[in-house]
C-alpha cells in the first residue's frame, strides 16, 4: 500500500505564499505571517522547505530566494485556464488543510497561484503550450492523427505538436513537443525529413517513432531505414527493429528496439523497462494536467520497469510510490512532489 504523506506545516507554509503574493495582502497579514514564522522552529523549517518546493516548481529561484519572508514577491505569469481532466478523481488527501491564519477569504489562493506557476517559465512565458507555433497539436492526455498532403500519416501522443513545411523539394516536419509516429509515403524526388531539437531524421518510405524527452531525441524504426544526423557528427543509419538516442552534440549507439514497448502509447499504454524515473515522469507529465516534481535529481536515475494505462497517470504515480523508495505528496490537484522515503 502506498505510504500516504501529507505535511500540514508545509501545506500551511505554501498557503502563506499565496497570501503574501496577493496584491491585497495587508500589514495585518504580514504581521500574522511573521508571528506564525516565529511561533515554532518547525515553522521556519517548513517555510524553507516550501521555498525549495515553490522554486523548483516555478523555476522562480532568485526572485525571492534572498527576500525577507514578510516581503516576498512572487512574479505573476500571464493568466491561463487549466482544465481538470475527467479521469482525475477527487481524493480526500487533496482537501485543504485548515489554517489558523490567514483569513478564510485567502485560503483558495494557493491553487490558483500554483496553477499559474506550474505553467510559467523563468521569463514569464508559457512553459506548457504544445500548440504554440505548431500546425497540429494534441492536448494533455489526448491522441490525434494527421494525414499530410502527400498521403503520409502522423500519429501524435498526448501533449505533442508538429509544424509542417512542404514548400519546395523537401517534405519537412518539425516535432516541437512530445512524441509522434510517422508512416511516410514514398516519393524518391522529395525526401521526408523530421527535425527535433537539432536532430535531423531523413526517411524514404518508412515508419518510425520520434520522442522528445529530457533534452534527448529517441528514434525507433519499425519499417525500412532512416538516417539520423546531428551537426558535427557523421550520419547514422537506423534499420527496422532498431533505435537510437541523439541530442545536441551527440549520437548514441544503435541498438535493438522493443517496438511493442516503444509504440505502446498508440494503444493508450505506457511501458518501461529499466527506464530512469526522470524519463518515466516526463512521459506521465504528458498525460496529467499540472506538474510532477522530483525534489532531488538523484531520484531521476532510479530504474523503472512497469506498464501503465496512459489515462491513469495518478494511479501510476501511486504505483511508483508504493514500489520505489519515494513518497508522493499532493499539495493541490495540480502539484505532485516526489521525494525520498526515509
Amino acid at each position: 500500500m502506498q505510504e500516504q504523506y501529507q505535511d500540514p506545516l508545509i501545506e500551511e507554509a505554501l498557503r502563506w505564499f499565496g497570501v503574501l503574493k496577493d496584491p491585497k495582502a495587508s500589514d495585518d497579514d504580514r504581521r500574522a505571517f511573521s508571528h506564525w514564522l516565529k511561533e515554532k522552529p518547525e515553522h521556519e523549517a517548513a517555510w524553507r522547505q516550501a521555498q525549495r518546493v515553490w522554486m523548483r516548481v516555478g523555476k522562480i529561484g532568485p526572485a525571492f530566494a534572498n527576500t525577507p519572508p514578510a516581503t516576498v514577491v512572487i512574479p505573476t505569469p500571464p493568466p491561463i485556464v487549466v482544465k481538470r481532466p475527467p479521469h482525475l478523481r477527487a481524493d480526500p488527501a487533496l482537501r485543504p488543510v485548515a489554517l489558523r491564519r490567514p483569513p478564510p477569504r485567502r485560503r483558495g489562493l494557493l491553487i490558483g497561484a500554483v496553477a499559474a506557476v506550474c505553467v510559467a517559465a523563468p521569463t514569464g512565458a508559457l512553459l506548457w503550450r504544445p500548440g504554440l507555433l505548431a500546425d497540429h497539436a494534441t492536448a494533455v492526455g489526448e491522441r490525434g492523427s494527421v494525414t499530410l498532403a502527400d498521403g503520409s500519416g502522423i500519429e501524435l501522443a498526448g501533449a505533442s505538436s508538429i509544424s509542417v513545411d512542404f514548400a519546395g523539394s523537401l517534405r519537412r516536419v518539425v516535432l516541437r513537443e512530445g512524441e509522434a509516429f510517422f508512416r511516410v509515403a514514398t516519393d524518391a524526388d522529395r525526401p521526408f525529413v523530421v527535425e527535433a531539437e537539432g536532430v535531423r531524421i531523413r526517411a524514404l518510405g518508412t515508419a518510425f517513432d520520434v520522442k522528445l524527452g529530457n533534452g534527448n531525441v529517441s528514434i525507433a524504426v519499425s519499417e525500412e531505414t532512416v538516417e539520423v544526423t546531428v551537426e558535427g557528427h557523421p550520419p547514422v543509419v537506423v534499420g527496422s527493429g532498431q533505435q537510437v538516442r541523439a541530442g545536441s552534440g551527440f549520437v548514441g549507439d544503435v541498438r535493438e528496439a522493443d517496438l511493442a514497448m516503444v509504440e505502446a502509447w498508440r494503444q493508450d499504454r505506457l511501458a518501461f523497462r529499466e527506464t530512469p524515473l526522470g524519463d518515466v515522469i516526463a512521459d506521465l507529465q504528458r498525460y496529467r494536467v499540472g506538474r510532477i516534481v522530483l525534489t532531488e535529481a538523484r531520484l531521476g536515475d532510479i530504474p523503472v520497469s512497469a506498464a501503465f494505462e496512459a489515462s491513469q497517470a495518478d494511479a501510476a504515480i501511486d504505483a511508483l510510490a508504493s514500489t520505489l523508495p519515494i513518497r508522493a505528496s499532493r499539495f493541490t490537484p495540480l502539484l505532485v512532489v516526489l521525494s525520498p522515503r526515509h
